[in-house]
């Protein structure tokens, strides 16, 4: 083993050397802390430099992220869920609107200028339709009403439309849907979608 020297006093550094030595590295420590750390971290950049370097940028960019998580995290509170039983649920409610949508009947016509089609559902109390119709060729003015039973019910009109979605939920028995009119200068053509529950369409030309 070898031995060594012991230092001589001489040879140590002075106190002053030490506190210049100590200043010193403060003084760099201020100046990356002011020229880097904050410009990178906090988008802060006193002297300008951060900005030559890109670092504001940088920091910017992750002050904005950090003001959106918080932004979700209040919006969403303590959520935790995982990413898969998002994903689970997201199936099943993806599957349940799929089997929603599936239509039973389509029905499209075509309207002459100043024609006119009725065409409804046959419906019992608590039955559930789903729709959904376009026109092409041009604007069609509409009626979704019901009657029957001695009762009637007015569900959505509109004028120079040209499509539509949406439920029909019967109140009542009896022949719920539509009355359609073309005031257009052209034929219109009408392809309507149906599904959901009724025992049967009626058409009316």
């Amino acid at each position: 083993m070898h031995n060594v020297r012991k230092p001589t006093l001489e040879e140590l550094p002075s106190l002053a050397s030490l506190k210049r030595s100590a200043l010193l590295a403060g003084v760099a420590g201020v100046a990356i802390l002011v020229t880097v750390v904050l410009p990178a971290e906090r988008a802060i950049d006193p002297t300008g430099i951060g900005r030559v370097l890109g670092l504001t940028e940088m920091g910017e960019i992750k002050r904005e992220l950090a003001e959106e998580a918080e932004r979700d995290r209040l919006l969403h509170g303590s959520e935790t869920s995982s990413s898969l039983l998002r994903d689970v649920l997201g199936l099943f409610a993806g599957a349940a609107q799929a089997q929603e949508q599936a239509w039973t009947d389509v029905v499209s016509f075509t309207l002459e200028p100043d024609a006119s089609a009725e065409i409804k559902l046959v419906m019992q109390a608590g039955d559930i339709a789903t729709y959904a119709w376009s026109a092409t060729g041009g604007r069609i003015n509409f009626d979704l009403h019901a009657h029957g039973d001695g009762q009637s019910v007015d569900y959505d009109r509109g004028r120079g439309a040209t499509e539509g979605e949406g439920r029909i939920e019967a109140g009542f028995a009896g022949e719920h849907g539509w009355f359609w009119r073309n005031r257009d200068d052209a034929a219109i053509t009408v392809t309507l979608q149906l599904g959901g529950a009724y025992s049967g369409i009626v058409e009316t030309r």
